[in-house]
């Protein structure tokens, strides 16, 4: 499973930070780091071990009863849960530009590329230092389009829609 990347383009220009079309004035941040999100792997792999274990006891017995297509199944099935494992732990992590503005976390931005999150870390603490001469372009090439779950504990809080720049919003 691949992640959707694009292109955003930031710029800060006349104390202004702008993340696509979202419009940050310097003045206003009060705080500028990174977080990272990385897949879960025990997580991954107990669910892995629970489904197939299930799947092997119920697959099995029906597999019994139907004969050779029901081996058949119970081959595929198993075969879809290892290619999830793998589709799984194959996900980069992600690395996300947080912003704080007036007592508010935005996560700006989300890349696959943590050095492009640091420069931009880098280049717009500078910013906030000096944001009368501050002229910065910085084209971010993967940033990741496509939508965030964060959950906390054994249940979700819900799904966190994402389009590369800008807030997330919880629906």
């Amino acid at each position: 499973m691949t992640l959707d990347q694009l292109a955003v383009q930031v710029v800060v220009r006349e104390g202004v930070l702008w993340v696509g079309g979202e419009a940050y004035p310097l003045r206003n941040i009060s705080h500028v780091g990174q977080r990272t999100l990385e897949v879960n792997q025990g997580a991954v792999w107990k669910k892995f071990i629970v489904r197939s274990i299930v799947w092997l006891l119920f697959g099995g017995i029906f597999a019994s009863v139907a004969g050779t297509g029901g081996v058949l199944v119970l081959i595929a099935v198993e075969a879809l849960f290892v290619w999830r494992l793998v589709a799984a732990l194959s996900r980069p992590p992600l690395y996300g530009l947080v912003l704080n503005t007036a007592g508010t976390q935005r996560h700006a931005v989300w890349s696959t590329s943590l050095r492009e999150i640091q420069d931009l870390v880098f280049e717009i603490t500078r910013a906030i230092g000096h944001p009368e001469t501050a002229n910065v372009i910085y084209n971010l090439t993967h940033a990741v389009n496509g939508d965030i779950i964060n959950q906390y504990g054994a249940g979700s809080i819900g799904k966190a829609q994402h389009g590369g720049s800008g807030n997330i919003v919880a629906s």
